[in-house]
């Protein structure tokens, strides 16, 4: 007696609303070992997130929803995918913010290499912060607590009932600004210092006018931001932990969780 392999439309309709929520977050977002990869990669990443929440599936219950309708459970669905994914990226920015912000006074603007995620010029500082985020996203396991918010939110807010409005981006504006200030948490030791080390070379320029300082202040400045950031690398992961409490405390207010 052959199988019957038919799978309800209810069962569909919430597969494709899962989906439409992960892979908002998963493919549109850069995240970490995603950004390099080829677009079908993305995507079948996308899927086995979306097969991991099988048993949150919901069952669209009564009968099959127009297309018009379908359509805008589909775009609200990505919508809130796009917001967790924004908020996850700013857990990500805060350390190449903070590099950014040292690259130039520490010197380290001037000497670039290749991206290997966007393939264009950066600094090497930029691109040692982006890797360190990256490693630790997953050291520190925030993949797995994106995962278990996606499963949370399905309860909270079933797919196709999420409605987008105002206090949503208030949310992301307000997460924006943390990323700023956390980032300026990381940098300033570094820029701090490295005004001082400018202010003494002005000074003893101006005491001795013979003193070939220029040639020295580019090794000594590198040097002194690589004696600092050694030395505040350990506050790293927990600034990254921090932050990421306040975005996972922002998203469950924008899902009402």
């Amino acid at each position: 007696m052959p199988a019957d392999l038919t799978l309800p439309l209810s069962l569909l309709y919430g597969f494709l609303l899962v989906l439409a929520r992960v892979g908002g977050a998963l493919v549109f977002v850069p995240l970490p070992g995603v950004t390099g990869v080829l677009a079908p990669a993305r995507v079948a990443l996308a899927l086995g997130f979306t097969m991991a929440l099988a048993p949150r599936w919901p069952m669209i219950g009564g009968p099959a929803p127009e297309m018009g309708i379908l359509l805008v459970w589909i775009a609200r669905e990505a919508a809130l995918g796009l917001a967790a994914g924004v908020a996850v990226a700013i857990v990500l920015e805060v350390l190449g913010l903070a590099a950014q912000m040292m690259s130039m006074p520490a010197g380290y603007g001037y000497a670039s290499t290749i991206d290997p995620n966007t393939q264009a010029d950066a600094g090497v500082l930029l691109i040692l912060a982006q890797t360190m985020g990256g490693l630790l996203f997953f050291a520190l396991g925030l993949d797995r607590e994106v995962l278990r918010l996606f499963a949370g939110s399905l309860n909270a807010v079933p797919p196709g009932r999420y409605e987008p409005g105002l206090p949503a981006a208030r949310e992301l504006i307000a997460l924006g600004a943390e990323l700023f200030r956390f980032a300026l948490r990381l940098a300033l030791p570094v820029v701090g210092l490295l005004l001082m080390v400018d202010i003494s070379l002005a000074l003893v320029g101006r005491v001795h006018s013979q003193l070939q300082l220029l040639s020295l202040a580019f090794p000594l400045k590198m040097l002194v931001a690589l004696a600092v950031l050694g030395s505040v690398a350990g506050l790293m992961p927990r600034i990254t932990m921090e932050l990421a409490a306040h975005v996972w405390a922002a998203l469950h207010r924008v899902m009402g969780m």
